[in-house]
């Protein structure tokens, strides 16, 4: 027989992500709290809701599910590492850097440990070791356009121009993105100044997967995450990032 609380449990689930997918982070909010009311020893559900906390920008509250999710499984290097960005928001990069260390330290192969230690690196100023990481990570996945693309601003910050010219080409070519023929610009057409990186994020868990190889996009994400729309989103979305580079 089924149980019909268990179904209403997972209906509050997969409606909060849809919500959530949506933008729609109070609603979302409300039906992940449904299914935690009814199974309260869900882990997936406390961290997902952690995530709907730092996207309302409620980061204590993100920090402690987070906090429960680490006393719970102490060694999951995914909770350790968006733990780590909810304590960079909250201006404890010392805390931070640790936890995002130890993230590493749990999965060294992982070329995206490196890249999300470089990002946050190079958000708190260290360049140079923000660069390091995303040679590291590229040395892991060399297909991995994502680590090109920050690679290159970095190098724009650090007056590498070259390097960053080559970098950001590198990018496009991994997505296909073929820059359009533009006449020699003017002064009244030059370029505007690239823009500075987003709010930093956590793990991917929707539209942007790891690595843009499709085997890692696999392998990381939740079922539900993996549907071939989501798939294509997530190109369009990367395309229009390394397009908001030129405008």
């Amino acid at each position: 027989m089924i149980n019909k609380s268990s179904v209403k449990t997972v209906n509050n689930f997969e409606t909060s992500i849809a919500l959530f997918k949506e933008g729609k982070f109070a609603q979302a909010l409300v039906e992940i709290n449904e299914a935690i009311q009814t199974d309260g020893n869900n882990l997936e559900f406390y961290f997902f809701r952690a995530r709907v906390f730092s996207r309302m920008g409620r980061f204590a509250d993100s920090l402690e599910d987070f906090d429960r999710l680490s006393e719970q499984d102490p060694y999951n290097p995914t909770y350790i590492s968006d733990r780590a960005v909810v304590l960079h928001l909250l201006k404890r990069n010392e805390e931070a850097l640790a936890e995002f260390d130890r993230a590493l330290n749990l999965e060294p192969k992982n070329p995206y440990r490196y890249s999300s230690r470089a990002y946050f690196k190079d958000r708190i100023g260290d360049h140079k070791g923000a660069l390091e990481d995303y040679e590291k990570a590229i040395e892991l996945d060399p297909d991995d356009a994502v680590a090109y693309n920050n690679k290159g601003l970095v190098e724009e910050k650090m007056g590498y121009i070259k390097r960053s010219k080559k970098s950001f080409e590198k990018s496009e070519e991994l997505i296909g993105y073929k820059r359009p023929e533009t006449p020699k610009a003017s002064p009244e057409t030059e370029p505007k100044a690239r823009q500075e990186l987003p709010e930093i994020e956590m793990e991917p868990m929707e539209e942007s997967p790891k690595k843009v190889t499709l085997q890692s996009y696999i392998k990381t994400l939740k079922d539900v995450f993996t549907d071939e729309k989501t798939r294509k989103d997530f190109w369009n979305f990367l395309k229009s990032k390394i397009r908001s580079r030129k405008s």
